[in-house]
């Protein structure tokens, strides 16, 4: 069992991982770090964190490993290398991947993790920076209810919306669900500040006006402001986005599922890559409209 005794050790501090990691810290928390890019784990350093030279190291000494890193290739090497998270992990380890990733690679995790009597969940969240930064993530989480009751407390510092969707990999699964959502609806934003600045209107005025009708979403209240603004700072990468679409589509297609819009949003993202927003926020994509 978890108490306020037990060390979390975090993998990955980016704009996501370092203010998750941080309301852990704030909670009482004691933690242990490490990152690819050391500087990226300042602030927590500087609030007390211990700095793990390595992954190996960090499993080692801590009882809970939280994983928000970039790609499913991270994930694997991060997890299943041989100096890993589960070849280094004590027995009874809880280890938590929330980055978005592929679900047949949070099946294996869990499997790997089982044999050696470690518990894992997959546990990806919605949310971007605002909701990391408050704390207020929608947590999507794949794996055993025990498990998911045991680490409950730490979730619940990091999120709001917190529910556990099934065995492992569900919770990728949903986040795959979540992404397709928000692929049309992006372009749909796009097109609707678009065409409010060429009939003439006050595009901030007709945000005010259909933000909280049936049009109303996170991203046209959340999003929606800092394309107006030319505010492109990245809540969420560009090259993360494309990333999870690609994943979404390949799993639709190994389902049988066509997908028209997802394949739309993709295209005009990968096309955004190309002009050099790879690190923007996904807002970034209405310089495609002229706008």
């Amino acid at each position: 069992m978890l108490s306020k005794e037990s060390v979390i050790g975090i993998v990955g501090t980016g704009v996501m991982g370092e203010s998750m990691a941080r309301n852990l810290q704030k909670s009482g928390y004691s933690i242990n770090v490490f990152t690819r890019t050391k500087e990226k784990a300042h602030l927590l350093l500087e609030n007390g964190a211990t700095w793990k030279k390595s992954v190996s190291e960090l499993a080692k000494d801590s009882d809970v490993i939280v994983t928000m890193v970039g790609y499913p290739s991270d994930v694997e090497r991060v997890y299943l290398g041989q100096d890993g998270i589960i070849e280094n992990a004590n027995e009874g380890t809880y280890v938590i991947d929330m980055t978005t990733s592929k679900p047949p690679l949070a099946k294996q995790i869990d499997r790997e993790a089982a044999e050696r009597n470690i518990h894992a969940m997959d546990a990806p969240v919605s949310g971007g920076d605002v909701g990391a930064k408050n704390g207020a993530l929608a947590i999507m989480v794949g794996g055993e209810q025990d498990v998911f009751d045991d680490v409950m407390p730490l979730f619940e510092i990091m999120g709001e919306n917190i529910i556990l969707q099934g065995d492992a990999g569900a919770g990728q699964h949903t986040k795959m669900v979540n992404q397709i959502a928000i692929a049309t609806n992006m372009i749909g934003v796009c097109e609707a500040i678009a065409y409010a600045k060429k009939a003439g209107l006050n595009p901030t005025q007709v945000l005010d006006s259909i933000s909280t009708g049936a049009a109303g979403s996170f991203s046209l209240s959340k999003l929606a402001p800092r394309m107006l603004e030319g505010d492109y700072e990245p809540g969420f990468y560009v090259k993360h986005f494309i990333k999870d679409m690609t994943i979404a589509l390949d799993s639709a297609q190994e389902m049988g599922l066509s997908t028209p819009g997802l394949e739309l949003s993709l295209k005009l993202y990968k096309e955004l890559a190309e002009k050099g927003e790879n690190d923007s926020g996904t807002q970034a994509l209405i310089k495609l409209f002229g706008t």
